[in-house]
Parts: C-alpha cells; structure tokens; sequence
C-alpha cells in the first residue's frame, strides 16, 4: 500500500451532501469493525472532508487488500486438501505393494526423509535423480556466480580497507596537528598582542613623525628654502667662500701693513682708497657668487 494512494483525496467528492454522508457511514462502519476486531473502541475525532477523503482511501485499500488475502487463503486452502488427497493416495499405494512407512526399516525412513528435505531444499517438485541433476546444475552456476561475486567483493574490501587504513592514518595526522596548533595558539595570541601593542606605538609615532615633517616644512617655508639647495650646493658654496677667503686676506694682510706707513699722509690715503676699492670688489665678487649660488634655476 503506498503513501500516494493514501493521502490522495477523493476525486468524486463533489456529489452533494448525500454521497459525503454514505462515505462518511462507511468510514465509521470498517473502523468500527476494525476496532471492534482488535477489541478497542473507536477514538473521537472530528470528521472532516480531508480526514474522510483519507479514511475513505484507506478502507477502500484494506477491503481490496483484505478480499485478495481471503481469496489467497481459499486457494491455499484447496491446494493443501488436494496435497493432503494426493499423500492419502500414495500413502494407500505405498501400502499395497508392502511400502508402508511403518513396514519400513528405520535407516530406510530416515534415508527417505533425508532424500524429501533435500528435494524441497532443492525447491524440485519431484525426486526423480533428472531432476537432482538438473538442481544440482542449476546449484554449481549459482555457486560460481557467487564465487565471481565473493572474488569481487573482497577486492572491493582490500580497497575499502586499504582507503580506511589511509584515512585511519590521516586523520590521526590531523589530529595530532590539531593538537600541535591548540599548542601553538596560547604563545602566538601572545605574540599577536605584542605586535599590536607594537603596531598602535608605532601608527602613533608614525603621526608624531608627519606632523614633525609638516612642521618642518612650513619652517623651511617661511625661510625661503628651495629644494635647489641642497648639500652639495651648501658644500659648493662653503668652498667658493674658502677660496674667496684665501684671495681677500692677502689684501688683509697688506691693508694692515699700511698702519705702518710713514706719516705721509696723501700717499697713505691713495694707497688706503685703492686698497679699500680692491677689497669692496672681492666683497662684491663674494656675493655675487653666493647669490648665482642660492638663486634658484630657471
């Protein structure tokens, strides 16, 4: 009995009040007699059109179900007093001819009952030794079909257990390594707090150090400092200034000496005036080089 026939709803529900009333008395007849059968009462439900609809479906199959058994049983019944007939006759032909069972020697009774269980065991209708030898036959194919069969299966079996053996051995590696991790991770939730801690120390160094360099930059702003000077021209320009240095001292040098000059004093000051012009003209010279230095490039 399937589920789809019992949950189906009734097609021909819509006939009017009449047809759900009768289908309605007969669910209530089959569970009363079903009930009534296993000595229980019916249990109190509401009946609605879905219940009826199912219970209808499921009496309509147990009544169908349950004249098939009775005409099963019938049959049954008839073929056993035809066996029962068909033994009685046997047995009466048995005892003519001196066969009887009660005749018989006890290993002669046993050898035949022997004989009768392995014909039914056979499932031949017959102990006839064509018949044996065809069962037999039919036996020895079966028997190499099921070799086949078993030689297939424990191949499938070598390669089952060889794969659960594989997997028997790496799940144990995971597990160990899982261990080792769960090992792993108290030190390294340290070593993690310790970078951030690390991390947050230098993010803030990181914005001291911008805001530094801004300062800086606005500093060298309002100086005036251009990216042109840079230290190779700083260095450039130290040396220009050592080289100016060592041609104005020896005008230095002589201006000092003519503090020494005799009280003659119209040649003293030419020579001090001529002496003062070479000097402004080394000082000019002086910066004019330091300007073509620090002016930027055009």
């Amino acid at each position: 009995m399937s589920d789809s026939s019992l949950t189906e709803p009734a097609k021909t529900g819509g006939g009017g009040g009449g047809s759900e009333a009768s289908r309605i008395g007969e669910v209530k007849q089959w569970l009363a007699h079903e009930f009534g059968q296993a000595g229980k009462e019916v249990p109190h439900f509401e009946y609605t059109p879905r219940s009826v609809a199912y219970l209808h479906n499921l009496a309509t199959l147990s009544q169908a179900k349950t004249q098939a058994s009775k005409i099963l049983a019938s049959d049954f019944r008839l073929k056993a007093s035809e066996y029962r007939s068909q033994a009685a006759r046997i047995r009466e032909i048995l005892e003519n001819v001196g066969l009887a069972q009660e005749g018989m020697a006890s290993n002669v009774v046993g050898s035949v009952q022997v004989l009768a269980n392995v014909a039914n065991l056979l499932n031949i209708r017959d102990t006839e030794l064509s018949s044996f030898l065809v069962a037999m036959g039919d036996i020895s194919l079966r028997k190499t079909s099921v070799e086949e069969k078993r030689v297939k299966v424990e191949k499938e079996s070598k390669i089952l257990l060889d794969f659960t053996r594989k997997a028997i051995a790496r799940l144990t590696y995971l597990k160990r390594t899982l261990a080792q991790l769960e090992d792993d991770v108290p030190p390294c939730e340290a070593q993690m707090e310790n970078w951030k801690t690390n991390l947050a120390v230098m993010a803030a160094k990181e914005r001291q150090y911008l805001q530094q360099s801004s300062n800086y930059k606005a500093m060298l702003n309002r100086v005036g400092y251009l990216p042109e000077i840079s230290h190779g021209v700083l260095v450039e320009t130290a040396e220009h200034r050592k080289e100016l240095e060592k041609k104005t001292k020896p005008i230095l040098d002589t201006l000092r000496s003519y503090q020494d000059l005799p009280p003659d004093k119209a040649l003293a000051a030419l020579a001090i005036e001529d002496k003062k012009r070479q000097y402004a003209a080394a000082e000019k010279y002086l910066e004019d080089v330091l300007q073509s230095a620090l002016a930027p490039s055009e």
